[in-house]
């Protein structure tokens, strides 16, 4: 089972939030995912057919788990995954997904990139007659997009961090990939939020957050502005994944400043068992479920191989806001 949301739906609670009880909100969250991993929709077979997996990179936790999915999930269903792995290079990335016409695969599923890079190649795939499909990538050019409900998450966060901090104070971001759609919604949906709290300030400039060693950056970056505003001058840190927020983490328990909250989004496990540690600088963490987006595209795509027409443009995988509180169950219903 997955779940949708109107643009309207979307736009009501960017605006006002939707204060209601987080908790309620998780425990909802919970049911709609456990009937997901329940269900047995009857999808139908993929004997006899090749299916391009293309992935941005393997390096990060979610990439690597929804690409692993999408190819265990093509095997189960009886198809031929071809896998290709751009390793996070934008040119080996474009490089790949021209390969993709020449293999003539049944179809394709392109996980993750920036949009106005891959955009042009999906086209030509599509053009070429060559179904496709993606994973966190809103293309004209997608059959369907398999994602998180990204403006849930945002504004999820965003209150999160909000109520942490009791509506106040300067907040650090890291927003080096505004160009990666998912990231770009995350960052509005911040920003939308903070509108109606005006005692909560964004630090200026912006950090930016990179590829590779982002860890190692992100703490540099932390620990160099840790020595510039001492103890009471910020109250978080917020970035749109979790990598930027584990280095970011690392630097304050080094410095000891676990007064700060990091946010961020993915539900990595490193920085899923910082929120185990005592005086833990991790506020919450959006964890995504990557192995379920995964399946759920293969799903879509054998669907649609088999003649179903009836698939909606986006389909949205519950995302599960995690604290101390609730990490136990999270960890459990993600088979971490």
């Amino acid at each position: 089972m997955t779940i949708s949301t109107t643009g309207s739906e979307r736009k009501y609670r960017a605006t006002f939030g939707l204060r209601t009880g987080l908790a309620t909100v998780f425990t909802v969250l919970l049911s709609l995912t456990a009937l997901a991993h329940a269900a047995d929709d009857s999808i139908p077979s993929l004997k006899g057919k090749r299916i391009a997996i293309s992935v941005t990179g393997t390096d990060h936790y979610f990439d690597l788990k929804a690409f692993e999915a999408q190819v265990a999930e093509v095997k189960r269903l009886g198809g031929t995954p071809i896998t290709l792995d751009a390793g996070r290079n934008d040119k080996n990335l474009v490089s790949q997904l021209q390969t993709v016409i020449t293999q003539k695969p049944d179809a394709v599923i392109q996980t993750l990139g920036t949009l106005s890079v891959i955009d042009p190649s999906l086209k030509k795939i599509r053009d070429a007659g060559i179904p496709v499909f993606t994973v966190d990538v809103p293309s004209q050019n997608s059959i369907n997009n398999t994602t998180s409900d990204n403006w849930s998450i945002g504004s999820s966060l965003a209150l999160k961090l909000v109520q942490t901090i009791k509506g106040k104070g300067n907040v650090l971001v890291f927003n080096g990939f505004y160009g990666v759609p998912v990231c770009a919604i995350r960052y509005d949906e911040l920003k939308q939020v903070l509108k109606y709290y005006p005692n909560v300030k964004l630090i200026e400039p912006e950090l930016r957050d990179v590829i590779p060693n982002t860890v190692q950056d992100a703490y540099s970056q932390t620990t160099a502005l840790l020595n510039k505003y001492p103890k009471g001058s910020i109250a978080a840190i917020w970035s749109a994944w979790d990598i930027p927020q584990l280095g970011a983490s690392k630097a304050l328990v080094a410095a000891g400043r676990t007064e700060i909250k990091t946010f961020g989004v993915d539900g990595t496990p490193e920085v899923l068992d910082l929120l185990k540690t005592d005086n833990s600088p991790v506020g919450a963490v959006a964890a995504q479920q990557p192995s379920l987006i995964g399946k759920t595209a293969v799903d879509n795509l054998a669907r649609y191989l088999a003649g179903d027409q009836t698939l909606p443009s986006d389909t949205y995988v519950p995302a599960l806001l995690t604290t101390a509180d609730n990490l136990a169950q999270v960890k459990k219903l993600r088979g971490d």
